[in-house]
């Protein structure tokens, strides 16, 4: 289940825009099923490593602060290059910067590095 999951939020199975409770609310949820004590002998193994999966995703999403950081990392790292601004724009903005020297008139004094 979790082990093909790209996201914490599929880890837990909520939309991005979830709230906290909905956050505690899956995160029990899935406890109540996937938790070493639960499951049988067999499924130990596998159970434990998606028990720490289903964990992380809930510490992590369940603090404010972390959340804030992983969503705008999850958001930048989905968002693809260039996507904000159109070629156009970025063309205009080049072809102004060329014509800027940087210097309006050269004074000899003020461009020496005492």
């Amino acid at each position: 289940m979790a082990a093909s999951a790209s996201s914490l939020y599929e880890v837990l199975g909520i939309p991005t825009s979830a709230s906290f409770n909905d956050v505690k609310v899956a995160y029990r949820r899935l406890a109540r099923v996937c938790h070493p004590d639960v499951v049988g002998m067999t499924h130990k193994e596998t159970s434990a490593t998606e028990f720490k999966k289903i964990h992380e995703a809930y510490s992590t999403l369940s603090d404010p602060d972390r959340r804030a950081n992983y969503d705008q990392h999850l958001f930048r790292r989905n968002r693809p290059y260039g996507s904000s601004l159109s070629s156009a724009t970025m063309a205009a903005a080049a072809a102004s910067m060329s014509q800027f020297s940087g210097y309006t008139c050269k004074k000899w004094e003020t461009d020496q590095c005492w």
